[in-house]
């Protein structure tokens, strides 16, 4: 049997002290279970967000106000440190210990936060905030919330050790959204981090960030945590990945919109990679992928919550009844109108088109083709009117920002009757911009207005969830409420 499990926690699970103690009491459960963690953390919750913020702020040539974040910041860590040191030894060590641990504490609190001040210096004297320097700055959330997690972990009474993730995550050199090096990210594991489990430590380490070979601080994008954990799970060969957060799993759809939402017990990692990829803000798409070449399990499972089953990502998919695990909406999307009737038939024009859009670097959603043009989905961003010119030059454009993308997953879709018909009659109150059916086994989606998405999601729900699997779906719950 495999012990070696990889444990992640998002930023709402190392929020605060109260949250960094329940974070430790699960990581101590799955040791007194005979399990070997290796812990990778995120930020404190909304760090990430003020770093950017900061750096933003610098670059523009406002020291004192990019400043003044980053003094709040360092007096949130060493909050969260002084009240980790009180509740760890409040039966068992002398008021002067407590002292002489804080001072340590604030100290390389102090130290990290006084680096970060000398980056933000200098960004407002040059005024420009590169990539490079973006990542550097935003290192620093799990710099400093992984070190002061492992140092909470031993006081907890946990054989744990702090590790650099730059010293494992090795990446390239795309700034904000690197790419990992898999088989050195697998050398460099079983040299700073297999040592420490074969002594049955517990290795905490940050997430989303890496290094290139130079050493060059990089991040992996948005979300990067889970897919720091995936990696680590991959080059270890872990027996099973467990993204912890807030929510109890995968759901149906997002229980903000539809309050009768039910927890998704079992699905498959195709399935999981649509959805993440889709919207579904539970996972990070990438996380899949490691765990898929190794087959390796990912959990999903809530630090608030540690007694819920969560869901289980596996490689095949549990048959179920109903047609669709669960529906995941990704707002903030335009659709773009290409239309050249002069390019009829002509050899070439699709590619010319789509190499518009890898010039750019914006990856599209949703494509649909007719014989003279062809309109295509991609994220809301500030390259669009760029992209437009370039495009224009083959074609006349157009482009709708403020739509919506529903995309509906399950096994089999296109190898049902009549999925379809269901799907339109019940939003057929809703306008439908884009269709989206056969490209995928496991994937239905159509695009919309974005304030009508909310509607058709609710709309749909109630159609295909309203007699749920019991096998794949957490009925009990509902019936709990």
């Amino acid at each position: 049997m495999n012990r070696l499990v990889v444990m992640k926690f998002g930023g709402t699970s190392v929020e605060d002290a109260v949250a960094i103690e329940r974070t430790a009491r699960i990581v101590a459960g799955r040791v007194a279970g005979g399990v070997q963690p290796i812990v990778v953390v995120s930020a404190m919750a909304k760090v990430t967000d003020l770093l950017i913020s900061a750096a933003n702020i610098a670059a523009r040539g406002d020291r004192a106000s990019a400043l003044a974040i980053t003094e709040r910041l360092r007096i949130r860590h060493k909050d969260a440190a002084t009240q980790l040191i009180a509740s760890a030894r409040a039966s068992a060590a002398p008021a002067a210990q407590q002292d002489h641990e804080q001072i340590g504490a604030h100290a390389w609190i102090e130290a990290e936060f006084d680096g970060l001040d000398e980056i933000l210096r200098g960004l407002a004297a040059v005024g420009e905030l590169t990539p490079r320097i973006a990542d550097m700055v935003v290192s620093y959330g799990e710099r400093a919330s992984s070190r002061m997690i492992a140092e909470a972990f031993v006081r907890f009474g946990l054989k744990a050790v702090h590790i650099d993730a730059r010293h494992c995550i090795v990446t390239d050199a795309q700034y904000g959204r690197a790419v990992p090096q898999d088989a050195l990210i697998e050398q460099r594991l079983h040299q700073h981090v297999v040592p420490h489990l074969a002594e049955g430590r517990v290795p905490v380490m940050g997430g989303f960030m890496g290094s290139t070979e130079q050493g060059v601080t990089t991040t992996l994008g948005r979300g990067g945590s889970d897919f720091t954990a995936a990696l680590v799970g991959g080059g270890i060969d872990a027996g099973v990945i467990e993204i912890w957060t807030d929510v109890n799993g995968i759901m149906t759809a997002d229980p903000r919109v539809c309050p009768d939402a039910l927890r998704v017990k079992t699905i498959s990692f195709e399935e999981a990679a649509e959805l993440a990829y889709f919207g579904a803000k539970v996972l990070h798409p990438a996380t899949i992928l490691p765990a898929v070449k190794k087959n390796i399990p990912v959990l999903v499972l809530n630090s608030r919550n540690p007694e819920n089953g969560g869901t289980r990502i596996t490689a095949l998919a549990a048959r179920c009844r109903s047609p669709f695990k669960s529906i995941a909406v990704k707002k903030r999307l335009t659709i773009m109108d290409i239309v050249a009737s002069r390019m009829l038939l002509s050899h070439g024009y699709l590619r010319a088109i789509f190499e518009v859009f890898d010039r750019h670097k914006c990856p599209v959603d949703m494509v649909s083709t007719s014989e003279v043009s062809v309109s295509l989905s991609v994220d809301s961003n500030d390259k669009l009117p760029a992209i437009a010119a370039d495009l224009s030059k083959l074609a006349d454009v157009k482009y709708e920002g403020r739509k919506a993308l529903v995309c509906m997953v399950g096994e089999n879709i296109r190898g049902q009757n009549g999925i379809a018909a269901r799907v339109f009659q019940s939003v057929r109150h809703v306008n439908l911009r884009m269709i989206s059916q056969g490209a995928s086994e496991i994937n239905m989606s159509f695009m919309i207005e974005e304030d009508d998405a909310e509607e058709a999601v609710r709309s749909l729900h109630a159609e295909f969830f309203s007699d749920p699997d019991p096998e794949i779906f957490d009925v009990e719950a509902r019936t709990k409420i």
